[in-house]
């Protein structure tokens, strides 16, 4: 199962209520949060010298990202991988970049200010190989980008030669591609899990709308191949999936 970015606290608390319900109930054999669970607009180069550099609160917001993780597993046991989007990693490079005889300190850094060890997180890989030629990776690090729902990934599994799964783009699509010849073929995936964001929180939005699809996505999977699939989502957190409405 994949969380998707949440960017809290431009989350959506009804569709992250919903999907951690979802896996209270199908129990998956693991979870991965594909980054960006936090925002952290404060230390952003967006907010570098404005009145939003102030605003805020690193640690308020953290709590609030501690509070949803403790929701997932009052109800799931199971394992949970998480990838650092780049957003998560906002307060750790910030640190570095204006402050750094203080970066030898890793209080900043995304498995301490959610506290993983409490939540029992494991920190995944940058690239993440979670079953047999299937990566999971955020999204931020050197893919080629597509207004195209589905191809920022596609792009990224051709270069790597392995499906990809990927967040980052905030968006919920399939990408496909077939190589071989003589009837000795071979697809790769690519695989873009969607998003969690409350859009009307989102000021940067000049025209208050953006190529993003709200939902999640899940793998079905032996070991040896796996079945992706999406699953949109209304705002108010709404959704069919497994055979039924949730």
């Amino acid at each position: 199962m994949f969380f998707p970015d949440t960017q809290i606290p431009f989350h959506n608390p009804r569709q992250i209520r919903a999907l951690t319900g979802f896996i209270h109930a199908t129990k998956p054999d693991g979870v991965i949060v594909i980054g960006d669970w936090m925002d952290y607009p404060q230390p952003s180069r967006w907010n570098r010298g404005t009145r939003g550099e102030f605003e805020g609160s690193v640690q308020k917001d953290s709590e609030t990202g501690k509070r949803l993780l403790g929701e997932i597993r009052k109800g799931y046991d199971g394992p949970i991988d998480f990838l650092e989007g780049n957003h998560d990693a906002r307060p750790r490079l910030h640190l570095a970049e204006h402050a750094p005889s203080l970066a030898e300190s890793t209080a900043f850094n995304i498995e301490n200010l959610l506290d993983f060890d409490a939540h029992g997180i494991t920190l995944a890989p940058a690239w993440y190989e979670f079953t047999a030629g299937w990566v999971a990776t955020h999204g931020h690090l050197g893919l080629s980008m597509s207004r195209q729902a589905g191809y920022t990934a596609l792009n990224g599994a051709r270069a790597i030669g392995k499906s990809l799964v990927i967040g980052h783009v905030h968006k919920l699509g399939i990408g496909a591609y077939t190589t071989g010849y003589a009837g000795r073929m071979s697809a790769l995936y690519g695989v873009e899990v969607g998003h969690m964001m409350d859009v009307r929180k989102a000021g940067y939005l000049k025209r208050g709308a953006a190529n993003w699809q709200a939902g999640f996505a899940y793998l079905d999977t032996d070991g040896k191949s796996a079945t992706p699939t999406l699953v949109p989502m209304r705002a108010d957190g709404g959704f069919v999936a497994d055979g039924r409405a949730w």
